[in-house]
């Protein structure tokens, strides 16, 4: 059984923390659960989830409903293996040793959820990859 030092840490980024960063959040929580600790953080966040990405993680039986948008904090930063920024470009703090990927999804911001399901399924599709790349099962 891992410890919680053990565990991998990732933290997603985007700029509002209100859309891709949440899903991918909420994905990886659910599908890894106590074999990754799983931050998001938004390098200007918005003051509340986008309801479409809300309504499009409840198809899917996840609930994202009582998560609140949190600000980037170098703490954060500093906290994790793994940092996956979602187009936050030059704001996102870099920090040597850190592992970092860019996953160039478009922003939900301002689309129904129709637009969104997409973005949610490719999130969804790269998390599973995130997960058997550093936590795969039997790992814990």
């Amino acid at each position: 059984m891992s410890t919680p030092a053990e565990r991998p840490s990732v933290l997603f980024v985007c700029i509002h923390n209100a859309g891709r960063s949440q899903m991918a959040a909420a994905y990886l929580t659910h599908l890894a659960g106590d074999r990754v600790q799983v931050r998001s953080a938004g390098s200007a966040p918005a003051d509340t989830i986008n309801p479409a990405v809300v309504e499009a993680m409840s198809e899917v039986g996840i609930d994202i409903s009582a998560e609140a948008p949190k600000v980037l904090t170098v703490e954060a930063v500093q906290a994790s293996d793994v940092v996956i920024t979602m187009g936050c470009g030059d704001t996102c703090p870099v920090f040597p040793g850190k592992r970092y990927l860019d996953w160039a999804l478009p922003d939900p911001a301002g689309r129904g959820v129709d637009a969104v399901r997409p973005i949610r399924d490719e999130i969804e599709k790269r998390i599973r990859g995130l997960i058997d790349e550093i936590a795969p099962v039997g790992q814990a």
